[in-house]
């Protein structure tokens, strides 16, 4: 006989199986990080045993997940609509589960700024990756181009700029709240 639990238990279940499966481990192979016995493990993931708290605890230890992460419910709405700023050529996107995270598309069409004073550092790290044509960041005293299909990611303790190279050029980043403050707010044209 199953157990009964909803929705929740039937998507922890599943977690619990997919995680294992990732790692590419057999029943035998998680029992053994977990020190619960395959039968147990099988009869969790099956819905064939009711899950304890201390078990939960253990599996999620042994996936490399937290327990809230094991549980967290699914949320309903997984459809992020973006905000647009046409003006500065920006669309937006904040992400529900990083606070302070914010995903960016920008559209460069200027090269970058010359002069140590243009550049600017934070705390924290970048990352951005070239949609199309070519951008070349300015990174300290490196000058480097990156193309379509490329990606840079660094610290931002370093001065850095960027800029398009040879026409407009289209990327995507990934900002926390020190560079979106940096980056993104910084150029929003004052009223």
């Amino acid at each position: 006989m199953t157990q009964e639990g909803g929705d929740l238990d039937s998507l922890v279940r599943k977690r619990i199986r997919a995680l294992r499966a990732a790692h590419g481990w057999s029943l035998d192979d998680l029992a053994a990080r977990c020190h619960l016995s395959p039968s147990t493990l099988s009869r969790i993931e099956t819905g064939h045993r009711r899950i304890a708290l201390d078990q939960l605890t253990v599996i999620a230890r042994a996936l490399s997940t937290s327990l809230d992460q094991l549980v967290e419910a699914a949320p309903d709405d997984v459809v992020s609509h973006p905000s647009y700023d046409q003006a500065r050529g920006l669309t937006l996107w904040s992400l529900r589960h990083e606070p302070g995270v914010t995903v960016a598309r920008m559209r460069l069409t200027a090269p970058p700024p010359e002069g140590p004073s243009a550049l600017k550092a934070h705390p924290g790290r970048e990352w951005f990756t070239v949609l199309s044509g070519t951008v070349e960041l300015l990174l300290g005293e490196r000058r480097l181009r990156v193309e379509e299909g490329q990606a840079a990611e660094f610290l931002t303790m370093l001065p850095h700029a960027v800029g398009a190279v040879g026409g407009p050029a289209d990327m995507l980043g990934i900002f926390d709240r020190e560079a979106r403050r940096s980056h993104l707010d910084a150029t929003a044209p004052k009223r």
